[in-house]
């Protein structure tokens, strides 16, 4: 079987229409940058660096925001690939036992042999039968490598 693919689909929705108001506003306050930096007997301006740093830091900001697409999961006949926001995880399914989806859980996870548990960014509850129809494949999957 070829491998199968899982990202997050409604947080696309919002992460990048997010992520281009927040910089699209920076870099219209850094417009208004301009005269004196506080009181009106001070003597400080802002200058173009200010501007620029404004607009740097709105695009920071918007990529900070996009991190939130970053989730993904890739699974085949061997094993699983978890890539969740900070870190991931490449496990093969011998060591996992089970693959779940609570019902008041954000998120899918994997419960491995050891009790541990790696969470699943990627099906979120929030895309409902998305999620649903990659918590399934997974299970198949994991029920297939299982029976080998």
């Amino acid at each position: 079987m070829t491998a199968v693919t899982f990202r997050p689909k409604k947080i696309r929705v919002v992460a990048v229409p997010g992520a281009i108001a927040v910089a699209a506003l920076f870099t219209a306050m850094s417009f208004g940058l301009s005269g004196n930096a506080g009181f009106q007997d001070s003597r400080m301006t802002f200058q173009r660096g200010d501007q620029i740093a404004l607009i740097g830091l709105g695009i920071l900001l918007g990529l900070g925001i996009l991190a939130f697409c970053r989730p993904r999961i890739v699974a085949d006949d061997e094993g699983v690939h978890v890539r969740n926001l900070v870190g991931g995880y490449d496990l093969p399914w011998s060591v996992v036992r089970a693959v779940r989806f609570d019902r008041n859980s954000a998120w899918a996870h994997l419960e491995l042999h050891d009790d541990e548990q790696v969470p699943i960014h990627a099906l979120q509850a929030v895309d409902k039968d998305y999620a649903v129809d990659g918590v399934r494949t997974l299970r198949a999957l994991h029920s297939a490598a299982s029976a080998a």
